[in-house]
C-alpha cells in the first residue's frame, strides 16, 4: 500500500527484491530553496516485519554532506523515524515532509556528521558551498544510479546457473566412453565369433575330430566375448 502510495505521488520506485516487498528504493530529490537542490538521491528502505508498528529503516545510497545523515553509510539520525515512529506516519510521510525538513532544517546538536555539524554552526556560508559541491559530484541527476547490487548479483548468479556444470560434463563424457569401449568389445566378440564360423564351414566333412575341436574352441571364445561385454557395460 505504501509504495503505491509513493508511485501515485511521483516517487520512482525499484524493488530490491524481486520476491519481497520489503525492501527498495526510492528516488528522492532535494527541497527547493535550500543548498541540496537539484540533487537527486537513491535512497534505501526497508520495512521490518512490525511495520508500520516500527519504523522503516532509511539510509543514503549516493554520499550527501548534512551534519544528521552518517557520509560513509549513508544512515539517518531522525527523532520522528528512530523514536518517536507513530503506526499513523506511512512512507509518504518520510519523502514528503521528515526528509525535506531535515534537509532543510539541519540538527547540529545531534550530528552523525561531526564535521559537517561543525560547519554549519561555525561557518554556515562554507557549509552551504561544501554542500553543493557533494551534490554537484555526486548527485547530479545524469549520475543516478540505475541498477542496484543486489540486481547486479542477481544476473551474475542466473548468468552462472544457466551454464552445465563441470560435474554434469564430466558424467557425460564418462558416459560416452564406457558405451564407445562397450560397443567396441561387442564388435570384436562378434567378428571372432563369425571368424570361428566361416573357418568351421571350411572344414571338410570327413575331418570330424578336427571340426569338432574348432566348434569347441569357438564356443569358449564366443562365451569369453560375452562376458566382456558385461563388464564394460558395468
Amino acid at each position: 500500500m505504501d509504495i503505491m502510495k509513493l508511485v501515485m505521488a511521483d516517487y520512482e520506485v525499484e524493488m530490491a527484491n524481486e520476491d519481497s516487498n520489503a525492501e527498495f528504493y526510492v528516488k528522492f530529490r532535494g527541497p527547493k530553496d535550500t543548498p541540496y537542490e537539484g540533487g537527486v538521491w537513491k535512497v534505501h528502505v526497508e520495512l521490518p516485519e512490525a511495520y508500520p508498528y516500527k519504523s522503516p529503516c532509511i539510509g543514503f545510497v549516493n554520499a550527501i554532506y548534512h551534519p544528521n545523515i552518517d557520509q560513509m553509510s549513508g544512515s539517518v539520525c531522525l527523532d520522528v523515524i528512530n523514536q518517536t515512529w507513530s503506526p499513523l506516519f506511512d512512507l509518504l510521510n518520510v519523502f514528503e515532509v521528515f526528509l525535506p525538513q531535515l534537509l532543510t532544517y539541519p540538527n547540529s546538536q545531534d550530528p552523525l556528521n561531526g564535521e559537517a555539524a561543525a560547519l554549519h554552526l561555525r561557518e554556515p556560508q562554507r557549509f552551504q558551498q561544501k554542500v553543493r559541491e557533494f551534490v554537484n559530484r555526486y548527485a547530479r541527476e545524469e549520475d543516478y544510479p540505475v541498477a542496484s547490487r543486489t540486481q547486479a548479483l542477481r544476473r551474475h548468479q542466473q548468468s552462472r546457473s544457466a551454464q552445465p556444470s563441470t560435474s554434469s560434463l564430466a558424467s557425460s563424457s564418462k558416459g560416452a566412453t564406457a558405451n564407445a569401449a562397450a560397443d567396441s568389445a561387442h564388435d570384436t566378440t562378434r567378428a571372432a565369433s563369425n571368424g570361428s564360423a566361416s573357418e568351421l564351414e571350411s572344414l571338410s566333412d570327413s575331418d570330424d575330430e578336427e571340426r569338432n575341436a574348432l566348434d569347441d574352441g569357438a564356443q569358449a571364445f564366443s562365451f569369453s566375448g560375452r562376458r566382456l561385454v558385461g563388464n564394460g557395460n558395468s
